[in-house]
């Protein structure tokens, strides 16, 4: 049996990670086989479990070549203090949206996580990617949003939780729009647009923590 190189067993990973891609996009990632990713990608089964241990693992490994980038774009912002945190905010979502649009393989992935809606049941191995990501976006969004408040752009009483949810909220509604409904507009051009009036409304009015709700109500 002849032995293969370094990098033909490293063609084959991506031929496969390829075939998933097309198979998870196409009959979504419940209903897809083992069997269907290798016969679209011309190798046997055994071949897939030689990179593989299960469907889980491989769109594990499909999620980490094409990871959506506002995770780490966001990661990386949060590991520096900034003079504005708020505007660090507003063009990291901005370059994200861009780099969505510019990259066919995180566009299928977002695809797949958003769009393919399947049953809790049935969406065992996307739901843990999609639940990390979402946690990470948010707490790298919360540790900017301390910054804002230590800077001033914010209130103390900010309820910075609160408000990296709504804005990650916003983010995600805003591509699952785009992908969702056969790309309505440019992600790229009316997205950061869009983030700029969401995030003047977080200046205007933030969400409260709700101690301090419940004294400025007393204080009526």
């Amino acid at each position: 049996m002849v032995r293969r190189t370094k990098a033909e067993a490293e063609a084959t990973r991506e031929r496969l990670l390829d075939a998933a891609e097309q198979t998870f996009c196409r009959l979504g990632v419940a209903r897809t086989t083992l069997d269907d990713v290798a016969r679209a990608a011309g190798v046997t089964r055994g071949a897939v479990y030689w990179h593989f241990s299960g469907k889980a693992e491989l769109f594990k490994a499909l999620c980490e070549r094409s990871a959506p980038p506002l995770e780490h774009l966001l990661e990386a912002a949060a590991s520096l203090r900034h003079d504005d945190p708020l505007g660090v905010i507003e063009q990291t979502l901005a370059d994200a949206m861009s780099a969505v649009t510019g990259c066919s393989h995180t566009r299928a992935v977002l695809e797949i996580l958003m769009s393919r809606s399947e049953a809790p049941q049935q969406a065992d191995a996307q739901q843990p990617c999609l639940r990390n990501s979402e946690c990470n976006v948010v707490a790298s969004l919360e540790r900017l949003l301390k910054q804002a408040v230590a800077r001033g752009q914010l209130p103390k009483e900010t309820d910075v939780r609160l408000a990296a949810m709504a804005i990650n909220a916003f983010i995600s509604g805003l591509v699952r729009q785009w992908l969702v409904d056969d790309s309505p507009y440019d992600l790229a051009e009316a997205g950061p647009r869009l983030v700029h009036v969401m995030l003047e409304g977080l200046r205007a009015a933030p969400p409260r923590r709700i101690a301090q709700r419940r004294r400025a109500a007393a204080a009526a």
